[in-house]
Parts: structure tokens; sequence; C-alpha cells
């Protein structure tokens, strides 16, 4: 059994796509998998299982689907993937802890990257490094003009965004 974390994108977000989290570890826990716990209300689970990532993704969708009646984008990374990402953040300290990791479902093609690359606003910074875009906002997130959308399409795959708080925790809470 390994430690998975998965990533839900887009629900309990302006009352859409509403997701009780009680239910979700009950769905999860009645789908097979074990020690399923969840981390505040924007979709973040920690679960065990001894599938791959991408059979948990596709067995989460489906659960939902069924249950909830709605489609949901899933994310599901190791533990040790996890953490390569968040040791992967470029950034020095001040601005690591106030960065965002929007974490992409596929490793995009380095000539994809190249020309997403090529969008630069002031006061923002931001490096794609393999799956991962880091994200950092002198003014913060809700001033930004950095759009997860505009990645995705030039990038030609999905991701899901968390701040630096939340990985330390999904990291610390994999780890018991």
């Amino acid at each position: 059994m390994n430690t998975h974390i998965v990533l839900l994108k887009g629900i309990n977000v302006g009352g859409h796509k509403k997701v009780p989290m009680a239910e979700l570890r009950e769905l999860l826990t009645k789908s097979g998998f074990e020690n399923v716990k969840t981390y505040i209300q924007s979709g973040n689970v920690i679960l065990k299982s001894s599938e791959k990532s991408k059979m948990i993704e596709n067995n989460i969708q489906t659960a939902i689907m069924a249950h909830f009646g709605f489609e949901v984008s899933v994310l599901a990374k190791t533990r040790q993937e996890l953490e390569q990402i968040f040791n992967d953040n470029p950034f020095l300290e001040e601005k690591k802890k106030a960065s965002y990791f929007l974490m992409l479902h596929d490793t995009p093609l380095e000539e994809l990257v190249s020309v997403a690359s090529e969008k630069v606003y002031e006061g923002e910074e931001y490096e794609i490094i393999n799956n991962c875009i880091y994200f950092y906002c002198k003014k913060g997130m809700g001033q930004a003009k950095f759009n997860a959308n505009f990645f995705e399409r030039k990038l030609k795959t999905f991701g899901t965004a968390r701040n630096y708080n939340t990985m330390v925790k999904l990291l610390s809470l994999s780890s018991e």
C-alpha cells in the first residue's frame, strides 16, 4: 500500500460542485481506498492504495460522477512525487512561502513550455519545472493577472493549484 495525495480541481468553489468532505471520505472508503483523510474543503485527499496513480484518478472520477452527478478533474500523486514537487520550488525562502504550485496532470512538451513562458506580468514570477508551474505574485494571488486557464490551454493539460501552506500540511498529513 502506497500513500497518495489526491487533488480534486474546482470543487466547493462559489457554490459549484459541492462535495462535503465527510461524504467524500465515505465514498472513497466504500470504493476500496484505505485510511482516507481530507484536508480543508478544497479537495485535498490523502489515502492508501496499491493501485497506480492513473487508476486511482479514474476510479475517483467515476465514483464522484456516479455519486454526485458531475465530472471533476482528479490528480493523484504519491507522497514522494508531491515532496519532489515541493522541493523543486525555485524561489528563495521569502517568495517560496508566498508561492503557489500549479501541479499539472502531464509534463508538457518543451516546445509548449517555451511558448507559454513568453507570458510575463509585472510583479509576477513563474517557472515551469517538469509537471508544475511555480508561481509568485508580489501583490498576492487575488491581485494576480496570472491565469491558470491560459497555461492549461498552452500546455495542453489540466492543473490544480495549492499554496505553500497547503503543500506543507499535505506532506505532513501524508507522513503519518
